[in-house]
């Protein structure tokens, strides 16, 4: 008699050791973005028949998530119909809830707990350890991204017109003009020449960046990008490569690849079938490098603010506008065998020139601004553009001349024109010395707030003098139109609680084009300038700032790396933070540092932006 209480513990012990090893729920868990930092995660439950489990919310029966990584953001809600019994929500079959949580992971990681019940008898708490991989939002606009495509397809189109280029208009049309044995297998070959082409531009520059992601990850990608964008190495050496074609152009010296590489290239045109459509592509590539090469850099340096896809999609864009026109020559061949160049070359060989020296000068911005060297200040930037567009203007107009130019010819209609627009634009430059935004231009020129006099101006802010010694991350600085701003968030955030104000972050960079379109065209808006100097606490968080901090504010990343300057600390802080590696974003923080309104990018409309600040702040 004995035996049978100890065989019933036994049964007992059993039967919650089989509860225990056989999940009553099989559980899914799936994330989408909800916002900057926020995440749906949807828990999808099987039902084990004979099982049924609470909704959420019912008190001590219904489930609940703890989550490692990250914070709730709301309660657990019921994403699915169930059955009312005796007043609460019961699920059988299948359960859905929803949450919404905020993380800064790659990852959100939790226990879920629920209990289940088999008639009127319920079991033990049950867990199911989860780990749900989440892709942040990017905030940048989409238009950011169409204009600089659109850009890099002018470009692309352009190209045909130039000097190193335009001659192989004629070696295309005589290639194809040889003939296939079929027409089907003429247009063939002609398509595998335009693809060729696309192909020998686009695939170096991606396979770089997919080296550099599968190394290092996203974070290596990043910086490397972020250093050719605004490290002085790379800017000066653009910087010089442009004034060396420049003078090139103008007719110091020829500059050209090794001839032992396109004649290997052109020598390998006269093979046959894909082989031979293959060097010919090679061979347009590298004897239009002389006039591409620089076009490339920039459209590959403008998109290059922390995008994985961004430089892949508008080199694309480059490629495929530039080698459409040689497409269509190879379709139709017989329609241009004709054309050929001239002496007319020569002119938009200068032309090119002036263009090369303006352009260039926007290197030695960038790392001026970045570097804090104060050597091409807005001002000085604009009498270099005025005096270089006037000398083009003038050489249009015959008025100057180059050396290696022909017997002088009369003003043609094409030239005047030209000429026209060119002087027009001087004029329009010409107001920038006083201090005019000259908005159109935002994006190229140095910041307004580093211009020396401003007509009008009597009462500018000063900036730091951040040149001298190490950098005071925590000093007020000018921001545009006359505002100011702290360069560390806890600085702001007491300004903040002391005046009960809400803090605008602007994440930027001294070398962000699209961040002075910004400021130029958004900030400028009365409402929204009347906002940002009224009703916020402002600071400024520059991604490429390589001024160096004191020790004791050098930051120690996960993996062991030290940084130390004022640009990485802010790119690191950032990317945890608001999830975001790219400049312009915007995020409205309370006093305590709660996110008010999901982050904003890059977005010309000056409305929105003014709504999005006034519905940040009510919410306060």
């Amino acid at each position: 008699m004995r035996s049978r209480p100890v065989l019933c513990l036994l049964l007992l012990l059993c039967g919650f050791v089989a509860w225990g090893q056989t999940p009553s729920v099989s559980w899914k868990v799936k994330a989408e973005p909800s916002g900057e930092g926020l995440y749906a995660l949807e828990f999808t439950g099987a039902i084990a028949d004979g099982y049924h489990i609470y909704g959420a919310g019912v008190p001590f029966q219904g489930p609940s998530v703890e989550y490692t990584d990250a914070e709730a953001d709301g309660t657990l809600e019921n994403a699915s119909e169930g059955v009312e019994e005796d007043g609460s929500l019961v699920f059988y079959k299948k359960a859905v809830y929803r949450q919404v949580v905020r993380a800064e992971g790659k990852s959100v990681s939790g226990t879920l707990t629920w209990i289940a019940c088999s008639g009127n008898e319920c079991g033990m708490p049950e867990d199911y350890a989860f780990t749900v991989p989440v892709s942040p939002v990017r905030s940048g606009s989409s238009r950011g991204l169409w204009a600089l495509i659109l850009e890099a397809l002018l470009w692309g189109f352009a190209m045909l017109l130039t000097p190193c280029v335009f001659p192989m208009v004629p070696m295309t049309v005589s290639f194809f003009l040889k003939g296939s044995s079929t027409p089907a297998a003429g247009r063939f070959k002609a398509f595998m020449y335009g693809l060729f082409i696309v192909l020998l531009y686009t695939v170096p520059i991606s396979v770089i960046i997919l080296l550099t992601r599968l190394i290092g990850g996203e974070a290596v990608t990043t910086d490397i990008f972020n250093w050719i964008a605004t490290h002085w190495l790379p800017n000066l050496l653009f910087f010089i490569v442009f004034m060396v074609f420049a003078a090139s152009f103008f007719g110091a010296f020829e500059l050209t690849l090794p001839a032992s590489w396109t004649n290997k290239a052109d020598a390998g045109s006269d093979r046959k079938g894909l082989a031979g459509v293959f060097f010919m592509a090679l061979t347009l590539v590298l004897v239009s490098f002389s006039c591409t090469g620089p076009i490339v850099g920039t459209v590959l340096i403008k998109s290059t603010a922390g995008e994985f896809w961004t430089p892949m999609v508008t080199m694309l864009a480059f490629s495929v506008a530039f080698a459409l026109p040689f497409t269509l020559l190879a379709l139709f061949p017989s329609l241009l065998k004709k054309l050929k160049s001239g002496s007319w070359l020569g002119g938009v060989k200068k032309v090119l020139g002036f263009v090369e020296l303006a352009l260039g000068l926007k290197f030695l911005s960038v790392a001026d601004q970045t570097y804090h060297w104060g050597i091409l200040d807005r001002e000085v930037y604009l009498a270099l553009w005025i005096v270089i567009f006037t000398l083009l203007g003038l050489y249009l107009l015959g008025l100057i001349h180059f050396k290696d130019d022909p017997e002088r010819r009369p003003l043609n209609l094409v030239k005047l024109v030209l000429a026209i627009v060119d002087l027009a634009f001087v004029v329009y430059l010409i107001p920038g010395m006083w201090g005019a935004p000259l908005k159109a231009l935002s994006g190229y020129l140095p910041p307004l707030e580093t211009q020396d006099f401003i007509l009008g101006s009597t009462d500018r802010p000063g900036m730091t003098e951040e040149g001298a010694g190490e950098a005071d991350v925590a000093s007020l600085i000018s921001l545009p139109h006359g505002l100011v701003g702290y360069t560390s968030l806890d600085e702001a955030l007491a300004a903040a609680q002391v005046s009960h104000k809400p803090v605008f972050v602007d994440i930027t960079g001294h070398g962000c084009v699209n961040c002075r379109e910004m400021e130029a065209r958004v900030w400028s808006d009365p409402e929204v300038l009347s906002q940002l100097r009224d009703d916020f606490i402002l600071v400024a968080l520059y991604t490429d700032d390589k001024m160096r901090l004191p020790e004791s504010a050098w930051v120690t990343t996960e993996g062991g790396t030290v940084l130390k300057d004022v640009g990485r600390v802010n790119s690191y802080f950032v990317k945890r933070r608001f999830g975001v590696n790219g400049q312009p974003n915007y995020a409205i923080l309370s006093p305590s540092g709660e996110q008010l309104a999901p982050m904003r990018g890059y977005d010309l409309d000056a409305s929105a932006f003014a709504a999005w600040l006034r519905s940040a702040k009510d919410s306060l």
